[in-house]
């Protein structure tokens, strides 16, 4: 399967849209916004997981990089509340679950096998700091190494932000509304620039919140099993 695997091009898509799609544990359904591969695969999506529901028991072969978008995501490890940025690198496993519900945006298969951070961000009480020479942007550097940037930003009303000169870039939006390209894409809005391309984007009249990941465009390559 292939959903937006053509990484020369932009996608830009207003996720709350789509339709969702069941996935074969029951209770748990997705928007496929990139894919490469079957239900193994290099992937981001965003799941939704019903009161009750859960996965069996897995290894992570590839990685599992997540934002909690609603509610609260469980697994033997503890509870994640809405604003958690949480990194599971290669040959982790749990069992994920949530008792009450909630919605992640989790991307699969992308991680360097020598990055071995597990990691838990609470981004709802972290303390961002204005960027020089970007008015109007607080940012907060939630991971950096050589082929990946991941960032939390927030942009005052009319900022106007230019990114994709480090390898292109992967924006969601948390809360506020962003434009780009003429089009208006508010909460859960996901964006996707390629390499070699810099491209403008403006915040709505509201402060806006967005995540923001960079130099993993370069090298797309599917899981080998």
């Amino acid at each position: 399967m292939k959903i937006n695997a053509n990484f020369d091009e932009a996608v830009a898509i207003h996720t709350q849209a789509m339709a969702w799609v069941p996935s074969p544990m029951a209770g748990v359904d997705r928007r496929m916004l990139d894919r490469i591969g079957d239900e193994v695969a290099r992937a981001t999506s965003i799941v939704r997981y019903a009161p009750g529901s859960r996965f069996s028991e897995h290894t992570h072969s590839g990685g599992e990089e997540f934002i909690v978008l609603e509610g609260v995501f469980q697994d033997e490890h503890g509870d994640y509340p809405a604003g958690t940025y949480v990194r599971n690198p290669v040959g982790t496993h749990h069992i994920p679950r949530s008792d009450d519900g909630c919605t992640i945006f989790v991307k699969l298969w992308q991680f360097d096998p020598a990055d071995q951070d597990q990691l838990a961000i609470d981004m709802n009480s972290a303390r961002l700091n204005s960027v020089p020479d970007v008015p109007g942007v607080s940012q907060l550097v939630l991971l950096e190494s050589a082929d990946e940037l991941v960032l939390l930003e927030e942009w005052q009303p009319g900022t106007v932000r230019k990114l994709g000169e480090d390898g292109g870039a992967e924006l969601l939006v948390l809360s506020g509304a962003i434009t780009f390209e003429g089009e208006v894409y508010g909460k859960h809005g996901w964006i996707r620039i390629p390499p070699a391309e810099i491209r403008e984007f403006a915040a709505g009249t509201g402060e806006t919140r967005i995540w923001i990941k960079t130099r993993h465009l370069s090298d797309v390559t599917a899981p080998t099993v």
